[in-house]
């Protein structure tokens, strides 16, 4: 039987939809990297690797999504600037800061402080 999970419906509805948004980012990650940059690549594969970890109650996925999701942000504001309000980039900014938002929300820290391992 497997014991893996894509998406653990028996967490908080912040992180449900935190993992959903982790795996929505690391696909478009890879299928449009942020121009050549090449961290743009392991932020998809973290953002990745830490919705899996979080679906399974990992402690390390939810650092790595947690890292993950920050540095998109900061790396977003680094490429464009304050351009990034007045561009289309304003809808990758929302849903990273909205992925971010979700997972430090204190619902999904009290959460992974007390049932991941």
């Amino acid at each position: 039987m497997n014991q893996w999970k894509w998406v653990n419906h028996f967490q908080p509805q912040t992180l449900v939809i935190a993992t959903f948004l982790c795996y929505i980012d690391a696909v478009f990650g890879f299928i449009f990297p942020l121009g050549a940059i090449r961290p743009s690549l392991l932020v998809a594969i973290a953002l990745g690797a830490g919705g899996f970890g979080i679906a399974n109650e990992k402690r390390w996925g939810y650092a790595v999504a947690v890292i993950g999701a920050l540095f998109q942000v900061f790396m977003l504001l680094a490429v464009f600037g304050s351009s990034v309000l007045t561009s289309t980039a304003i809808i990758n900014l929302m849903f990273d800061g909205a992925l971010v938002a979700l997972l430090l929300h204190p619902m999904s820290r009290e959460y992974q402080r007390i049932w991941f391992k």
